[in-house]
């Protein structure tokens, strides 16, 4: 990562996982502002209705979470039992403060997480799977984290899509039979109005169960 300074440019510039600390300790007070007012961020939102549009339920884990924008549109549509992990202690702090999770685990999903297997019946992630942040290799931890018929909504920068492995990672986890009813809707990240080089940046939803 070439800069600290908190903007979406120096996330789409993120290489390890230290990076990502440091930068989003430093975006933690104004992340929110700066995405749904300056961007027009939509991802959130898209990816909580997606989820709950294949009948997905709680409890459910919001990988990424960041400040808690997917878990504030999750408890809107009425999901019960929304548990938080993030990386970062500072933005996990502000998605605290949205009171809709009960419990934020930092973690380095990389690393894997502290949690049992067949925890959850729902994995959601949104913005996570994108420029430098986490590749398709971390699949089969949130598999082991999730229970048998679990839905998954996971937001995918349409760009790395095939770039960064994840078509092969889902070709090979179907005809593994460990997931199934895959589909990949795309959507637009960032609204009408947005400005700068990703304005018309999208996302594929992957939406699975797991088997």
């Amino acid at each position: 990562m070439t800069s600290d300074e908190p903007d979406l440019e120096a996330a789409y510039a993120l290489q390890t996982p230290a990076d990502s600390k440091r930068l989003y300790a430093s975006w933690a007070d104004s992340y929110d502002q700066d995405l749904t007012e300056g961007l027009k961020y939509l991802l959130p939102e898209i990816t909580a209705r997606c989820f709950v549009g294949v009948n997905g339920r709680g409890p459910v884990l919001d990988v990424g979470a960041g400040t808690g924008l997917c878990g504030q549109w999750l408890d809107r549509l009425n999901v019960k039992g929304i548990d938080a992990t993030d990386i970062s202690a500072e933005m996990l702090e502000q998605a605290s403060r949205k009171d809709v999770y009960r419990d934020c685990i930092e973690a380095d999903l990389t690393e894997g997480l502290p949690l049992p297997a067949d925890s959850y019946s729902g994995i959601v992630s949104s913005g996570t799977f994108t420029h430098g942040h986490v590749g398709p290799s971390v699949l089969p931890e949130l598999l082991r984290v999730a229970r048998s018929g679990a839905w998954f909504a996971l937001s995918v920068n349409a760009k790395h899509y095939d770039a960064k492995g994840f078509a092969a990672m889902f070709d090979h986890l179907v005809a593994d039979k460990r997931i199934c009813s895959l589909s990949l809707p795309e959507h637009r990240i960032y609204g009408e109005g947005a400005e700068g080089e990703h304005k018309d940046d999208t996302a594929l939803i992957a939406l699975f169960q797991k088997t």
